[in-house]
């Protein structure tokens, strides 16, 4: 931003192409291209190819140019958005230069975040690692700018461009992040508004997919090719005990009691505790893995040494991917596992408040029923369930007289 400097140029109607392919003419170190479309806005090309959008206006006598940002970086159609927004503060007798000094005694976005996850998301949220996983991704890129420069516009950019690359879910998990922090911007001092109020979600459809009865066999096999151990018992003890991604990959030995057959988490995402029964086959996985893991490993599933800062497996993504790609399964997410243990119970005519015990679920309206159930119908109806993905992963392709067809 400066004042009183000469923007004389050329006046040209700006396209994202001719943004693109402007130059600098020979034997000067800057050219200013006016925007024949939108008053005040001009293309500045350097003779290193910078380009960078512009606002140049007179206010009260003296020449104001307010630099806008980098193209491509900031598209055509966004400066001639900001470029309006400042015209109208022009208008009704506002000094936008003035507007940014102040702004520039705002916190940025990386402040806001890492008040937001100190103040907020470590003590009252376990999946706050997820939340230090989407800024990472999705919005570390904007951690320098002024509160008030992030505006609905680049919210809406950036909302659009997650869902096409990354998914739609994964988009509205972001926007949600970005509004969550702005709802806490006031305890940093900013009294602005929230850019992302008025920016439409995408519509999402609750996710059914679980192993079907056809898939089992080459599920299991896939299985029983994994050349990885802990990854091929990490993916059958998640099929058959259907806890949470999380609990199950930081399963420690302590909190086994392999003589009963139970499993107690002692710190699950409801902020309770949950008991979960152990099937035969889950027993004899975890007595084998007591006696191949080294005995002072706390980890059922210990991580690669130099490659975990837990000490358990933490990212289990390519193995997942080498298990679907040998199976022909497409389509299926590790957390999908869980949703196939609670969908094959209901097939065998259990009950949803003892689903719902055996997947820790917490719902108000079933909360008094969970607390009078014991493990005894809970394991029955895990064990039920195991018996039968366990069948269908036997069944072959004999035909009606035994002999393959």
């Amino acid at each position: 931003m400066s004042e009183g400097r000469s923007t004389e140029g050329t006046r040209v109607s700006l396209t994202m192409r001719r943004c693109a392919i402007l130059t600098c003419p020979a034997g000067k170190d800057r050219q200013y291209y006016h925007d024949t479309q939108m008053q005040a806005l001009c293309l500045c090309v350097t003779a290193a190819g910078t380009r960078t959008f512009y606002v140049w206006r007179r206010v009260g006598g003296r020449g104001v140019r307010i630099k806008l940002g980098r193209f491509p970086g900031l598209s055509l159609d966004l400066a001639r958005k900001e470029a309006q927004r400042i015209n109208g503060e022009v208008a009704q007798g506002r000094d936008p230069q003035a507007a940014r000094l102040t702004a520039r005694g705002e916190p940025t976005l990386g402040q806001l975040f890492a008040h937001f996850l100190e103040r907020h998301a470590k003590p009252h949220k376990k999946t706050w690692d997820e939340d230090q996983r989407q800024w990472d991704h999705y919005l570390a890129r904007w951690k320098s700018r002024r509160l008030s420069a992030v505006q609905k516009a680049d919210v809406q950019a950036l909302h659009a461009k997650i869902g096409t690359e990354h998914g739609t879910y994964q988009a509205n998990r972001v926007l949600a992040l970005l509004s969550a922090l702005f709802n806490k911007a006031d305890e940093v001092g900013y009294r602005g508004p929230n850019p992302c109020q008025g920016v439409k979600r995408f519509r999402e459809k609750s996710r059914e997919r679980f192993l079907q009865a056809d898939e089992l066999p080459r599920f299991f096999a896939a299985l029983d090719a994994e050349p990885d151990e802990t990854m091929r018992d990490y993916f059958l003890v998640s099929l058959l005990v259907g806890a949470r991604r999380g609990n199950t990959m930081a399963m420690r030995f302590d909190e086994l009691n392999l003589d009963v057959a139970t499993w107690t988490i002692p710190d699950t995402k409801n902020g309770q505790p949950l008991t979960v029964p152990l099937v035969p086959e889950v027993v004899d996985v975890l007595r084998r893995r007591r006696l191949s893991v080294p005995a002072d490993c706390p980890w059922v599933f210990p991580g690669r040494k130099g490659y975990s800062s837990t000490g358990h497996i933490t990212e289990p993504k390519g193995a997942w991917q080498r298990l679907l790609k040998r199976a022909g399964i497409a389509d299926l997410r590790i957390h999908d596992l869980r949703r196939t243990l609670g969908s094959w119970q209901a097939a065998n005519g259990v009950s949803l408040p003892i689903i719902g015990k055996s997947l820790g679920h917490k719902n108000t309206s079933t909360t008094a029923v969970y607390a009078r159930l014991n493990l005894d119908p809970v394991r029955a109806a895990v064990g039920t369930a195991a018996a039968a993905m366990l069948a269908a992963a036997r069944t072959t392709s004999a035909g009606p007289k035994g002999e393959e067809e």
